[in-house]
Order: structure tokens, then sequence, then C-alpha cells
């Protein structure tokens, strides 16, 4: 046997070596994510694109992305496209050729429950489901030609989010992160504030793949205690600084004897940026010095419990954009007897109920960023993963449908009241400038100030970026 030098020091893995070796790290990496700081400016390894290829690229419309993600799949027909030749012909055979649907239990056309009504100068035409968001028609951008190549939840929602309909790319927010790093000193980059839902597909929507774990969704609750273990188990401030101190001491002198290290540095970085948000977390989550209007207009004292959560999330946004968080995504709360936005059954009680505890506070968010001369600088989107079918599933709901739905946007560069694309007369697919998912990440990522073309990480023997090699930038819907 060979004699070990008791000076040798094994030189640290790689975090893709970690990942290639380790069968139960992962929890670490979530919490690299959660506590690492996103300053790519800052010079630490994986900034890459502020030196190499300086970012922005151009003059940022919006400098923060609030996504209100409709986990499910909202009807379009029954929302954001009217069609009247659906009420014409509710009850009789579909008057299309029928594509495969998830379930193969296709009944007859089916009318929308819901009057639609114009709004605003732009005569927008909305559903009563959405009542106090259609009195905002004049700032959204409906785009009703939304198209995805998948028609299950999974892979739709991989898609949505990654622009891949399969686990293992990083989500729009890591790449929102990655690209601009974070102007929040003592916050993530990229926040999750969830409702009660996750996706189908699980956290991976929110990961960062390849990117480093800094820019991963770190995952809050729209609640008292937002992260766990945010609480110091000190006895003071003073005994905390001092444990802090020393182990950044050691990190350095450990990287001093290997050279510059990304693991080492970003330690440190995580460590302190942790100790910071002891007291931003909770700042943050205390809003009550929200006056009572404000809370008022969220929808903080509606008798309907998830209006209350839904509207504590979106005052939570508004807060978050105004402390430099870079990308904010919002999920639905749970709902007893509903399986999200996902009715194929019970269509009218659960877009009902659904609409009830989502539509009073994004209307709030977005007056309050207007007022506040935050909207021109924060893009709003809402939507999900693809659309309902225009026919009935059975009697009473409707299948999936990727040919043809819905989604808005708002604010940071966006053209207000207006409608771009269009379904065909029965709502089933788009017909008129068909818009793809990676239309939208190209648009958002523009919005941003980046082009979607140049953001860019070498992995798996090429150039990977959020829009793999599709996707425009939608220029039509930009004012």
């Amino acid at each position: 046997m060979g004699h070990h030098c008791g000076r040798y020091i094994q030189a640290p893995m790689s975090r893709r070596d970690i990942l290639r070796q380790g069968a139960s790290g992962f929890g670490a990496f979530a919490l690299a994510g959660l506590l690492g700081r996103s300053a790519l400016a800052s010079g630490l390894p994986g900034g890459g694109p502020t030196r190499a290829n300086p970012l922005p690229h151009f003059a940022p419309r919006a400098n923060a992305v609030i996504f209100l993600y409709m986990d499910g799949g909202p009807s379009q027909v029954d929302t954001f496209d009217p069609k009247p030749r659906l009420l014409a012909e509710d009850g009789k055979p579909f008057g299309m050729k029928m594509e495969a649907t998830q379930f193969d239990n296709n009944g007859n056309t089916l009318g929308s429950p819901w009057k639609f009504r114009p709004y605003g100068q732009s005569g927008t035409r909305v559903s009563d489901l959405f009542a106090h968001v259609g009195k905002h028609a004049d700032d959204l951008c409906v785009v009703r030609s939304m198209t995805s190549p998948f028609s299950e939840h999974t892979n739709a929602n991989y898609f949505l989010h990654t622009g891949l309909g399969l686990s293992g790319r990083p989500s729009m927010g890591a790449w929102a992160s990655y690209g601009l790093g974070s102007a929040a000193e003592n916050l993530p980059g990229f926040v999750v504030l969830n409702g009660g839902l996750i996706p189908p597909g699980g956290l991976e929507c929110f990961g960062s793949s390849f990117l480093e774990a800094r820019h991963q969704g770190s995952i809050f609750k729209p609640n008292d205690e937002a992260v766990a273990n945010i609480q110091p188990t000190e006895a003071s401030p003073t005994l905390q600084r001092q444990k802090l101190d020393l182990i950044a001491q050691l990190d350095r002198d450990f990287a001093d004897r290997l050279g510059r290290n990304d693991a080492v540095e970003t330690a440190i970085a995580n460590y302190e940026l942790a100790f910071r948000m002891q007291s931003a977390v909770p700042e943050l989550m205390d809003i009550s010095g929200e006056s009572t209007e404000t809370q008022s207009l969220y929808g903080l004292d509606a008798e309907f419990a998830p209006t209350r959560t839904y509207g504590k999330q979106c005052l939570l946004a508004r807060r978050l954009v105004e402390r430099g968080v870079r990308f904010i995504e919002l999920t639905c709360p749970a709902i007893g007897g509903n399986d999200r936005w996902d009715q194929h059954a019970n269509l009218r009680q659960s877009h009902e109920s659904n609409a009830r505890a989502v539509d009073q506070p994004i209307a709030g968010l977005l007056t309050d960023l207007k007022r506040r001369g935050m909207l021109e600088t924060t893009l709003v989107i809402w939507g999900a993963e693809f659309g309902r079918t225009p026919f009935a599933q059975g009697t009473n709901g409707r299948d999936h449908n990727p040919f043809g739905f819905s989604m808005w946007l708002a604010g940071g560069g966006i053209k207000g009241g207006t409608v771009y694309g269009a379904t065909d007369d029965y709502g089933y697919k788009a017909v008129d400038r068909p818009v793809e998912i990676h239309d939208l990440h190209a648009t958002m990522l523009h919005l941003l100030g980046i082009d979607h073309t140049r953001l860019t990480v070498p992995f798996g023997g090429r150039e990977m970026r959020l829009t793999d090699v599709h996707g425009h930038v939608v220029r039509d819907i930009l004012a």
C-alpha cells in the first residue's frame, strides 16, 4: 500500500460530478437554490453572460416578471375567447373533425355557460368569470392563438416552464435569474409563491438543471412561516455573526490553498444571503403596514378563503418586485372538490370557484402596480399549459386542448387593449397568427432586454438556450 501525504487535499468535486455520483444529495441543491445569491455582476464563476456577453443586450422594457400560472388549463371559450357559434350549436354534434383526446369520451358541442361582455375603450370581450380582470381590458394583450405540442399535463408543464416537454431543462425563471442576476440583496432572484398546488411535473418545473443551483425557484408559502427554518437557533445575533465569520474565514483559507473554486465561493455567498434572509423574509411577509384599502383591494377580507390565499400571493408578488426579485411565479390555491382548472366534469361549478379565487386578486395586483407606476416595468403573464375542448367530455366537462388556447400579458412593454391571433369559429384550433410557447419565451426575454438566441450555456456538446433552436419575438404585441 502506498503512503498518504498528510498535507494532501483532494480537489473538490464539481456540481456536475456530484450530480453524476450522488444518489441522495438533491436536498442540498434545493437549499443552495433557496439561499444562493444570483448576482452575476459580482464576478462569481457561472456569471459568464455578464462578462463574455454583456447583459442586458439592449434597453429592457421590464425589470421583473410575474407569472400567474393557472394550473390545469382554463377553458379559453369560457374565459377570454368568446364563440357565439358554440351557443348556436349547443348540444349538437360537433362540426369539425375531433383530434384524439386524453380520455376519448367526447360528447356534443358545448356552449359556454357564461356571458361575455365588452370592457374598456378597446371593447375586448371577457367572460363573466373574470369580471374584475375584464375592467383592466385596456391594459391586457389577449393572445387567443396559443399552441402547444403536448396534451398531457406533465409534458405540457415542462414545455411551458422550460421549453422542453421532458424534465431536465432550466425553468424560464432560472434563465431570467441566470441572464440578469438579482437586483435583490437579501432575497433570491426567482421565487415561487406556492398557494397549495405544485403542478404535475413537480418542482422540476421550477428547477435550474445545468445552470447553477442558485438560479432555481425558491418556494415560499403565503403565510407567516414562508420559508422553513428561517428563525436563527443561536442565542444572540453576535454569536451567529461570529460563527458565520469563522466559517467564511475557513472557506477562504481553503480556497486560497486550492485556487479559485466555484463551490467554495458560492457557499460563502449562500451563508451570507441566508443570514440576511432571516430579517428580509419576515419583513416581506409582514403586510401589517399595507393600508386597509390595499388589503381589501387584493381580497384579503373576502369571504372565500382561497380568494384570501391568492390575494396575499398577489400582494407578496408586488412586494417582491419592489425588493428586486426578477421572476415570481404564483401557483393556484387548493380548493376542495376541484381538480385544479382541469375540469373533465363539473365545468360550471369548478371553473366558477377557481375564478372566484383568483379574479379579484389579479385585478387588485394590476390596479396596485399601475397606480404605483410599476406596471410599465413589470411584465404580468396569465395562462396555463393548454386550454379545453369546445365540445363536451361526457356531458358537463371539457378535455385537454393544445391546438388553440388563450393567454394574456400586461405591462412591461406590452401593447394593452389588444387581441392577437384567433381560433376558428368553435375555438378549437389557432387559425390566425399561431403563437408557440417558444415565441412566448422569446418575447418575455426580449422585454427583459435579452436576445433569446444569445442567452446560451454550453451543455451536452452544444449551446443550450430556453428557446432551443426555435422561437420568434411576437413584435406586434409590443408597445
